[in-house]
């Protein structure tokens, strides 16, 4: 078992070191904000949906290992993904961080490293906020200059 946590361990401090599509998305339909007033983090999401298909997501933002890390993997977890799909995947990851009897979902591929984050219940709403911002994200339409926010209060 100590292996296994080293090795999640070490997916998390990757991600957060080298965060996978860390830019802004020139040419997103989608767009919100996310903070977490407990500890400060804040991010962006983009999306660029097509056909109700996920085409392009990236994202923007200061936090902690943890946020970061949530962030980078849920952006490459979603591309390509139906907005079905990304809705049953928000639902999956979320209900592996927040119940203490859940097992994680093999669909959730890497996504399950944050499975332990459940042990800390301050840091599941660093785990969740890139995923209620996406949520906004996907709600609303956001002109370029009018991206919707999200608090984790």
């Amino acid at each position: 078992m100590s292996d296994l946590r080293d090795l999640y361990q070490e997916v998390i401090f990757d991600h957060y070191k080298k965060p996978r599509n860390f830019h802004a998305l020139a040419g997103a339909n989608h767009v919100a904000h996310g903070h977490n007033r407990l500890c400060g983090d804040q991010l962006t999401v983009y999306l660029q949906v097509a056909g109700g298909v996920i085409e392009d997501v990236s994202f923007e933002g200061a936090g902690c290992a943890i946020s970061t890390a949530s962030a980078s993997l849920m952006t490459d977890a979603l591309k390509g993904k139906t907005l079905d799909e990304a809705e049953r995947l928000f639902q999956q990851f979320h209900q592996m961080v927040t119940q203490d009897d859940a097992e994680p979902d093999p669909a959730l591929g890497k996504l399950e490293v944050l499975a332990g984050v459940r042990e800390f219940p301050a840091r599941v709403k660093c785990a969740t906020l890139a995923w209620h911002t996406l949520q906004a994200a996907l709600k609303e339409r956001a002109a370029q200059d009018s991206a919707v926010s999200v608090s984790t209060e």
